[in-house]
């Protein structure tokens, strides 16, 4: 009975991969927050043990809207920041200090290990990414002079011009989101009583700061309101610091506290989310794009930084898009497009009344690391579009030759994931109706869905539940009647294939079977009872003993055909991706062999880095070959534990 042949099939279909990470609620977020952004003519850190003056340090910009700026300057001390900027032109791998707030909830030890390699991982793989200019001595966070001050001596001929007059009674403390930021971190605020009197009282003094620091994320372990009703999320954040630049300097992370104690807790889902989430608070945030800079190059030229203007705006169907130089170039290259004008598209769903949003339009960028959503982790990419756009904030120097393969949409030319696009049947990503098929990685078994972010273009989206063709577990207990092969290098196939003694017809639908690389889109499979065969790329074949047929997909399976004795690093240089041992399905470590895609080549992002640590992050470009990688992969892991530092604030007890 055909029933019959389903019945395996069916116990699929009510499951499938959800987003790892809920809706990111970045934006809303980040939106409440008031941003302290330090005057023109103070730095973020003081120079040689020596503080800036008073007037530099207590003068701030508070942002409360996108739109809405006030700022301080001080002609004096403009000119001596400008020759400094010109002379800390060169880049180095970005600090981040993490900090765990005490308001933090008590962990378990198990909890405490979980969010201890998360944030190294996290902290790992952004510094090798990402490289700022250093400023000697420890970093100060900015007062909010809106907050411990009355007024403000408004008169521009006064020599206490825009410096505080009369303090705040009810001033207590500094907020970065949910935290309270310690007075140590901070640079202290006084009140002059008289509008051209040297006279003041010192309401606070200058924190110690901390050394070795470009950005400051404060971590809190909460069950938020936020956390407690929107089951999927795991974690939010906001920046809530930024330099006179507008570079941001510090942000929060609230991690929901019952994330970290599941049973079914995911440490690379977890490290994915935090790098989305610090990727939004350093530059990718749609209250930013307005102040993003050309600075790397107009300061090393020993010219001054200047905005690039607007760098955002419609297409010819209205669709918000960044048009900034990098980012173009990126995504020509990733759909293999000349089009002059391919700027990359924001997410419409979640974006505000002027259109612009902080993730990329899903149906265009899927699997990205800043789409609004995330999905299975082995399908997650922080990928070229994405550092192209951080490299054109103006802040950072990106290692663009780390990004990581995006399958999704390669070359697919300038009108993929367009609406019009997405229906007509010919695409390799997208589906029509409702069917059981193959993701488009090949990897797991798919249903035919959509969701809110595809806007009525449907794509197969994973199973949940036993899906995996590479997991040996998910093999059935009885005989396959279509030949599936649950192993390491088995895929997904789009396939009818039934014994012959079965007398009904099969419908097509994703079956696995093996398959082994034999060159660039060439690859053999094999099916139970049978031997290696040929499978031309884009065509299908006939197996003998089977009616029916296995198609053979084109472009994704074996897409890089590399020598037995090298390194597969994916053109990622010293990284293998988060997950690309599973998701790009192009290594051939010896002929005719398919790793196992739980084992990964080169660098893993999501691998200890033993020398390095949350707080002091230093790159090291190596290159092993996969056996002095396995061979060493238990001693790493014991290093790492070792290495894991993270901050936390002392209690008062």
């Amino acid at each position: 009975m055909l029933h019959t042949l389903f019945y395996p099939a069916l116990l699929l279909l009510p499951l499938w991969f959800t987003s790892t990470s809920g809706r990111c609620v970045f934006d809303e977020v980040q939106q409440s927050v008031r941003v302290v952004t330090q005057a023109e003519g103070s730095t973020s850190t003081q120079i040689g043990g020596t503080s800036s003056s008073r007037a530099a340090k207590q003068a701030t910009a508070i942002h409360q809207h996108p739109h809405q700026t006030t700022r301080g300057t001080f002609p004096g001390h403009l000119q001596s920041h400008r020759k400094m900027g010109r002379a800390l032109t060169a880049m180095s791998p970005i600090r981040i200090h993490t900090w765990i707030a005490q308001e933090s909830a008590t962990l378990s030890e198990v909890d405490r290990e979980r969010l201890a390699l998360a944030l190294n991982h996290t902290v790992s793989i952004v510094s090798t990414l990402l490289s700022v200019r250093h400023i000697p001595g420890p970093l100060l966070l900015s007062r909010d002079i809106n907050k411990y001050c009355k007024f403000l001596w408004r008169n521009v001929s006064a020599a206490n011009y825009n410096r505080c007059g009369r303090v705040n009674g009810s001033y207590r403390n500094e907020n970065c989101l949910s935290v309270v930021i310690p007075d140590d971190h901070l640079r202290g605020c006084a009140v002059f009583h008289h509008p051209d009197a040297p006279d003041r009282t010192e309401l606070r003094y200058d924190g110690a700061g901390l050394n070795n620091t470009d950005f400051l994320l404060y971590v809190h372990i909460h069950n938020s309101h936020r956390c407690s009703t929107q089951p999927s999320m795991l974690a939010y954040a906001a920046h809530c610091q930024s330099d006179p630049q507008g570079r941001p300097l510090a942000g929060t992370v609230v991690i929901c506290r019952e994330k970290l104690r599941q049973e079914k807790y995911r440490h690379e889902a977890t490290v994915q989310i935090l790098i989305h989430e610090l990727f939004h608070m350093l530059g990718f945030s749609r209250t930013l794009f307005n102040t993003w800079r050309d600075c790397l190059h107009t300061l090393q030229a020993g010219g001054e930084c200047h905005r690039h203007g607007r760098v955002t705006n419609l297409d010819d169907k209205g669709h918000m898009r960044i048009y900034t130089p990098s980012v173009v170039r990126a995504l020509q290259k990733h759909l293999n497009s000349t089009d002059p004008t391919l700027g990359a598209p924001l997410e419409d769903l979640d974006a505000d009344s002027t259109g612009l949003s902080s993730h990329w339009e899903a149906r265009v960028l899927l699997s990205s690391i800043m789409a609004a959503t995330l999905g299975e982790p082995s399908t997650v990419r922080i990928d070229l579009i994405t550092l192209a756009a951080l490299q054109d904030t103006g802040w950072y120097s990106v290692n663009l030759s780390q990004a990581q393969s995006l399958v999704w949409g390669q070359d697919e030319g300038s009108l993929f994931g367009s609406l019009s696009s997405c229906h007509d049947n010919t695409s390799l990503y997208f589906c029509t109706g409702s069917g059981l098929g193959c993701h488009y990685h090949h990897l797991h078994k798919g249903e035919c869905v959509s969701d809110p972010y595809l806007e009525g273009c449907r794509i197969y989206k994973p199973l949940a539940n036993g899906s995996e063709c590479w997991k040996e577990e998910n093999r059935p207990e009885s005989v396959s009647w279509s030949g599936e092969i649950y192993q390491s290098d088995s895929r997904c196939f789009f396939s009818n294939l039934s014994r012959e003694s079965i007398s009904h017809s099969v419908s097509v639908a994703g079956h696995c079977y093996r398959h082994r690389c034999t060159g660039l889109h060439r690859y053999q499979i094999r099916v139970s009872g049978t031997g290696w065969m040929d499978c031309p790329s884009g065509g299908a074949i006939e197996v003998s003993g089977y009616a029916g047929v296995v198609f053979c997909p084109e472009k994704i399976l074996c897409s890089h055909a590399l020598p037995a004795t090298s390194l597969n690093t994916q053109n990622h240089g010293v990284f293998s991706v988060l997950g690309s041992s599973l998701a790009d399905l192009k290594y051939s470590c010896v002929p005719h062999t398919t790793p196992n895609p739980e084992v990964t080549n080169g660098m893993d992002l999501l691998s200890p880095k033993p020398w390095q640590s949350a707080k002091v992050i230093a790159p090291v470009l190596l290159a092993f070959t996969s056996c002095l990688v396995i061979g060493i992969f238990g001693v790493a892991y014991k290093v790492l534990h070792s290495q894991v530092r993270v901050y936390a604030e002392p209690s008062d007890g």
